[in-house]
Order: structure tokens, then sequence, then C-alpha cells
């Protein structure tokens, strides 16, 4: 496996997002299939975990900790923390943000005891909290680096100028937000802002929720309680116009004989050894197809293909809800 850099921190080309097993995408695996899933990533060298104390209220958290019994010197393991944890809830997209001292202390010890670790590789502010000063968290976080149980410190979905002055009172090795061919909108202000201070970029849903894959082709496609049936873009009129979009990536995909995930996952890793692809996955199979699109090397002429396919104002619809979207880019 390829490595990349996250400012100080090498980690593996590709990660793994384990979100979804424990929340948002319909029914969620059995436990034995998720934890086989972490186990062949590591096998393949895919290292990079990510997960947050959010996820599934807390339980994903603790089958990711599960899964690293006896394997956790193996791995470069990322969580989150920032939006309060309900106990007993799932939410795919929680509202209400605390991003102060006290609260950042708490939630990793929270995070440590359901991980079952004595320290985590990279820490992230899920969502910068507007009632609280960048400096007085970022503060907070840099506390837990110098007691040895954070090693890098990331940020979720902020803004270039909250970059900066994070940066400024502890180094951010990683700046995590959502980017695929679908999701443009980083790469006007905040990437460019990242390469001038030396953070990495993580996109997550590098596939966009499952869209760019090709197998979404109907709102019924998803099962009750997925929580894509309530995302704008995956509603109403946006669905069809979102949906056409797609036939490119599928157009291009079969003329390489590769899947249409792979040919987004391969866009994404051409834009630069600081950026690493997080695509999310629940199963063994889906992993191993994420993982070859490590072996596609798309030509200019492709990726010039791509990039006018799908300029940033070309999908139909939000990221999230109003109350969502309230909480990105601060």
């Amino acid at each position: 496996m390829p490595e990349s850099q996250l400012g100080d921190l090498t980690v593996s080309r590709l990660g793994l997002g384990c979100m979804g097993m424990s929340q948002s995408y319909g029914v969620t695996s059995d436990e034995t299939e998720s934890i086989a899933t972490i186990h062949a990533a590591i096998d393949a060298g895919c290292t990079f975990l990510d997960t947050a104390d959010v996820y599934g209220s807390g339980a994903n958290e603790e089958l990711v900790g599960r899964a690293l019994t006896g394997r956790r010197d193996e791995v470069v393991l990322a969580t989150k923390f920032g939006f309060p944890v309900q106990q007993g809830g799932s939410s795919a997209m929680p509202t209400g943000v605390n991003g102060t001292p006290a609260y950042a202390a708490s939630a990793l010890e929270d995070s440590l005891r359901r991980l079952g670790v004595d320290h985590v590789d990279l820490w992230y502010l899920h969502r910068r909290d507007p009632q609280v000063p960048i400096e007085e968290t970022v503060g907070a976080m840099a506390e837990q680096v110098a007691a040895g149980k954070v090693r890098y410190l990331g940020l979720s979905e902020v803004n270039g100028d909250t970059v900066r002055a994070a940066h400024a009172v502890h180094p951010i090795s990683a700046v995590q937000s959502e980017w695929s061919l679908w999701t443009r909108d980083p790469e006007t202000v905040v990437l460019p802002t990242l390469r001038e201070l030396g953070i990495g970029f993580v996109p997550f849903s590098p596939l966009g929720r499952g869209f760019l894959t090709g197998q979404i082709q109907s709102p019924d496609d998803f099962e009750p309680d997925d929580a894509r049936r309530n995302l704008p873009r995956f509603t109403g009129a946006n669905f069809q116009r979102n949906l056409d979009l797609v036939a490119k990536v599928k157009e291009l995909a079969a003329a390489r004989d590769i899947t249409p995930g792979q040919l987004a996952l391969a866009w994404l890793l051409a834009q630069g050894n600081d950026v690493v692809p997080i695509p999310g996955t629940k199963r063994r199979s889906y992993l191993a197809e994420n993982l070859a699109a490590l072996d596609v090397a798309l030509t200019a002429a492709e990726l010039a293909t791509l990039d006018a396919a799908f300029p940033p104002d070309a999908v139909a619809g939000d990221r999230y809800a109003p109350g969502g979207m309230e909480l990105v880019g601060k």
C-alpha cells in the first residue's frame, strides 16, 4: 500500500471510513462482517481507520475497538468529537455542537474508553462550535497532545480562516470534509489554504454517498431507515438531475473496464499525495473494489473530461438539510 502525508502524520494512501457499519445507510451489517472488513483492510495495508464518537451514539467506536483487539499498533486511528453523543440514538446529522474545553476533555476520555486504547493518532473537531472561539477549542485539544492521549490534531468542515486561526495555536495535520466529483466546494478556498500551510486533506464520502458507484437508480433503492432518503440531493427532481450526471462516470468507467466507483476514487487520488480519501464500506467485497482504484492511473484527457462533466455548480441540491448546512464551512 502506498503512503501519504497528512502534515507530519504518515498514513496509508486510502483509508477506511467505518461510520456506515453503525449508522446512516440502512440496516447495518452484522458485527462479524464489519470486523472482518476492518481486518481485511489492515491486512491489505489500508491502515488509516476513521470513526467518530457520535457514529451510532458511540457504537461505532466500540465496534472499531473490538476489531483492533491485538492489532492496535498496526493502524493509524482517527476519531472525532464535537457532537454531544445521545445514548440510544443514531442520528446521521446531529445539530447541536459543543467545542468547550471541558467537553473536549470529557469527550476524549469517553472515546478512549469505547475504543479500548490509551491514545488516538488523529483527533478531529467534528464541527466548529460557533459559540466558542476556535483558539479555545484547539487549545484544549493541544493539551491532550501534551498529555500523550492524542498524537495529531484535525478539523472537519471548516473554512480557510478557521484553519489559519487553529493552526496558529497548534499544528493541524488534516482537515476532513466532503469532496468528490459531485462536491467540488473545497477546491476554491480550503484546499489552497491547506497546501499553503502544509496540511493534508481527508475527503469523506468520496463516492458521493454511493451515487457515484452507479448502483443507485431510484430512491426506492434505499432501505426505509436510510438517511439518504432525507438528503436534498437524493430527493425530488434533484435525484434524476444528479443521476444524469453519473452517466458520464459510467461511460468513462466502461471504456476503462473499471467500475464507476473506482473511476471516482482514481480522480480524487490524482489530486495529490496530500489527499487521502476514506471510502466507507461494511463489506469485504466493496473494500476490495475500492482498493483496486489504487491501480487506476487516469490520463490528463480523462481528468479533464471528468472536471468538465462535474463543475462545482453541476449537482442539484444541498449536501444536508438546512440544519446540517448551518454547521458547514464555519
